[in-house]
């Protein structure tokens, strides 16, 4: 009888303690998945307001259009516009195009600039001109990486590659 109380109490003993493991173990894991989800979003918060610090500019946003203008010694001042487009979440980039039309005389911007400075952007894409005092008009390409630099305090930024294919200085400005 003795033997049959100890086996009983044994077997008691045994599935009560197996139960009670069981049920504070998946206690456990909810809080822990509980835990793991709140440290997420906070991460979550704290990643997403470095992001948002970091695509605000340093210098004046450029996003709009502005005037663009060529001119050379022997030409007129010939106007059109260039549109800047900031680069989402990005901070002081844009993607840059426009254009100068008159006549026969033309000039195409396409690219990418990057504010680098108060008084300086670099610009990369392809700056096209057809001017006709210049080879007849025949299409001269500055293609790479070129640097705009303004002296005037930010309001107008001058093309600092100004020597064309024909040898002969342009000046192509941005004025913001």
């Amino acid at each position: 009888m003795m033997k049959n109380i100890l086996v009983l109490a044994s077997v008691a003993l045994l599935t009560f303690s197996c139960s009670k493991k069981e049920t504070t173990s998946t206690d456990n894991k909810s809080d822990s998945t509980k835990i793991v989800d709140s440290i997420n979003e906070a991460r979550t918060k704290i990643n997403d307001s470095i992001k948002a610090k970091n695509s605000v500019n340093r210098f004046k946003d450029f996003n709009g259009s502005h005037k663009f203008i060529y001119q050379n010694d022997s030409s007129p001042k010939y106007y059109g516009t260039v549109d800047f487009k900031k680069i989402e979440g990005e901070r002081d980039n844009y993607d840059v195009s426009g254009s100068i039309k008159s006549g026969n005389n033309s000039v195409n911007i396409k690219g990418f600039v990057q504010v680098v400075s108060a008084k300086h952007m670099n610009f990369t894409g392809e700056i096209t001109q057809k001017i006709s005092a210049n080879d007849n008009g025949k299409p001269y390409t500055r293609k790479g990486t070129k640097t705009f630099a303004s002296k005037d305090g930010g309001k107008t930024y001058r093309l600092q590659d100004m020597v064309n294919g024909s040898g002969f200085v342009d000046y192509i400005d941005i004025q913001y």
